[in-house]
Formats: structure tokens, sequence, C-alpha cells
């Protein structure tokens, strides 16, 4: 397999892609994708990574110190005790069962905001709470806004009681993936102001997820387009689509030519939250017909679904 860097993306080309799961017993893990960092207090930051396959642990730095080893099916950790109104750096590394550790993450900044002086107010509790099934192994949330005598830094997100997932305070919504199929869940949803006062619950969400092995439509990439373009003496094939809208960071495709894995891409700076974009090479032969779709591996480590499938032939210039 064979690595280059092109136009913010990391390319891993290869004739046949591992499945997920799949991964070298004599290699270290790689770097976790998708970390991100935001603050939930004045004095705590929420941080999150994509899963990465066949690990059993995670080891959170801020800056060059270690601050805690995480299970792997955790793939979040709230840094705690930090000060007001600072600035910090975040990096993740995974390790395997064989103790061996992967390179560092990118890192991630997170500035903790302003400490409110004597704020024992809570935010009011997140109303209208809503939710579907997204699919067997995913469902969307949604809410509207808590109130607070200062600011809403964050919501958090609970599963059963036990907190899952945190978003920024002016997010309203969002998609919980790796579930179970067949499985029913409680969710609720509680925000945090800057001093770390927790509203009360807004009212629970109980769901049942899809039996069987649907990835959810609603993980698949949105408003994929595929077209041939003749450039350059050759045909390549112009991709454009709009990520899934996720519990976490989408940072790795898949695209499947013809029915077989083509080609990995792996988000390599900050992956879009717009539209996004990839041109591949595919000959000079004119008049072929190639089908193509994409689907996006999910901060879980899974692969959501494809995307609709797109006929483009190349036509002469």
């Amino acid at each position: 397999m064979r690595r280059v860097v092109l136009c913010g993306w990391v390319l891993a080309a290869c004739c046949a892609c591992a499945g997920p799961g799949g991964g070298d017993e004599g290699r270290a893990p790689g770097a976790p994708t998708g970390v991100t960092a935001e603050a939930g207090s004045a004095t705590s930051v929420h941080v999150m990574w994509n899963a990465v396959p066949s690990v059993s642990a995670y080891e959170v730095y801020r800056g060059t110190t270690k601050v805690a080893d995480v299970p792997a099916p955790a793939r979040m950790l709230d840094v705690t005790r930090l000060t007001p109104s600072t600035a910090y750096v975040f990096t993740v590394r995974a390790r395997d069962a064989r103790g061996r550790l992967g390179p560092r993450s990118r890192e991630v900044r997170a500035t903790t905001p302003a400490a409110v002086a004597a704020d024992r107010t809570a935010p009011t509790g997140p109303g209208g709470v809503v939710g579907r099934a997204a699919g067997s192994r995913a469902v969307q949330l949604s809410w509207s806004a808590s109130t607070d005598d200062h600011e809403v830094v964050s919501y958090d997100v609970y599963q059963s009681g036990t907190k899952i997932h945190s978003v920024g305070g002016n997010q309203t919504a969002t998609v919980v993936t790796g579930l179970r199929p067949g499985t029913r869940y409680s969710f609720t949803v509680r925000a945090r102001d800057a001093a770390g006062n927790l509203s009360t619950a807004g009212p629970p969400v109980r769901l049942a997820t899809a039996p069987g092995a649907d990835e959810g439509r609603d993980t698949a990439p949105t408003d994929f387009r595929a077209s041939a373009r003749w450039a350059d003496g050759a045909y390549y094939i112009d991709l454009a689509w709009v990520p899934p809208r996720v519990d976490g960071v989408v940072a790795e495709y898949q695209i499947q030519v013809d029915g077989q894995p083509a080609t990995s891409l792996v988000w390599g700076g900050t992956p879009p939250q717009g539209k996004a974009s990839y041109s591949f090479y595919v000959g000079r032969e004119a008049g072929v017909g190639h089908r193509v779709r994409l689907r996006a591996r999910l901060p879980d480590g899974t692969w959501g679904a494809f995307s609709p499938e797109r006929t483009v032939r190349t036509i002469p210039g």
C-alpha cells in the first residue's frame, strides 16, 4: 500500500482494501482520527476521537502530559481541573493488547471560557427532546435550546444514565452511532454552563433500533454526485458529497468502483463539515462506464451505509 498527500487528503490506494477491523498483528496501532476538543465548562474540556480497530485502550495527553488511560469502547474523556480562560492542546494515542503505542493524533486545541463568580444557577433543562431510529445501529436526537443566566456551554447526552457524548452549546441535535440492532434504548440530554452547573435532564426518549444488519441510511453520505472528466491525456472521475451527520468527526471514506473497494481516503487536516469533493484517475479509454458509490467510517469504527450508486461514462472530449 502506498500513501500520498493530495489536496488535504491522505490517499491510501490499494488493489484490495482490508475490511473493518482488519489489521496487521506485527504493527502498532494507527493514529486516532477525528479528534475534537470542546470546552465543557470553565475548568473542563471534552475530548472525543474515532475508534481505531483492534486496540485495548487510548492515552490522552494535554500538551506532553498524559492525563488519562481510556478503555477502547469509550472514545471520549472529560479532562477536568483546568484553568479558566486558558488555551490547551490535546492529542490521543492508541495502545494495543501487547502494549504497543501508535503515533499521536493531530493536535486539537480548546480554550476554556472565563469563570463566572458565584454562579450557582443551572441552565433550564432541554425541552422538546425527540428522536428516531436511523436503521439498526444509530438514532437521531434533537432538542430545543436551554437558557442560562450567563451562557450554555455544552449539552451532555446520556444513555440509560451514562454519559456517552457531549456537543457544544450552540448545537441542538446529534446522531448516536454504535448501537445494537433490535435493541431498546433510553436517552436524556442535560445542559451545562461555564461554572459546570448541570441542568435537570430533559424528558427521556425511548427508541428501538431496527432489527438486522442495516447500517441505517442516515449514516450514508448525502447529495452524492459523480461525473467523468478528460484532463492531461486521461479520464478522471470527480466526486462530491455531503458527509453524514453523526456524533463525531467523519475522517475516512471508502470509494467503491464497479462493486469493488477501490480507494480509501483519510482526511489529513480538518474534515469538511459541508460539501466534500475528490477526483481520481480511471484510465485513457473512452466509452467505458463505471458504477461509483462511497461510504464513511463512523466515529465508532464501523462503516456507515453506502451512498446511492452513480453511473458515469468516459466520453471523448
